[in-house]
């Protein structure tokens, strides 16, 4: 496996500690339609958060790197979250942005309810 994607699932995992020790429920990992896929499929109080996990080394903005393309395709793939549960009227597209240095905790920053 490349080591791009060890970094990847490293960082999942960062995202679904961080989040359940924030208040959320954990509810998918990867749900994948197709080609599709959402990072993560969680609940805090009312909403049912659809989230994109975005990490990096170094001084960069993973946040930045969420781009409008990348965003629809996470749109078309909450579609069919919903269509196959459906129930769930309070939704909100986040990204969970962390940024991992070496020999440094990493860091995370939520933007809730995003819209591209």
């Amino acid at each position: 496996m490349a080591i791009h994607n060890d970094f990847g699932k490293e960082a999942e995992q960062l995202a679904t500690k961080w989040l359940a020790e924030n208040g959320f429920c954990i509810l998918h990992r990867n749900w994948r339609h197709g080609s599709l896929e959402i990072d993560i499929v969680a609940r805090k109080e009312k909403y049912l958060h659809f989230i994109e996990v975005k990490a990096l080394r170094g001084k960069r903005r993973p946040e930045e790197s969420v781009r409008k393309k990348k965003f629809k395709k996470l749109q078309r793939a909450v579609h069919e979250y919903i269509f196959r549960f459906p129930g769930d009227g309070w939704i909100r597209y986040d990204i969970l942005a962390i940024t991992v240095n070496p020999g440094k905790k990493p860091v995370y920053f939520l933007i809730e309810d995003v819209f591209l």
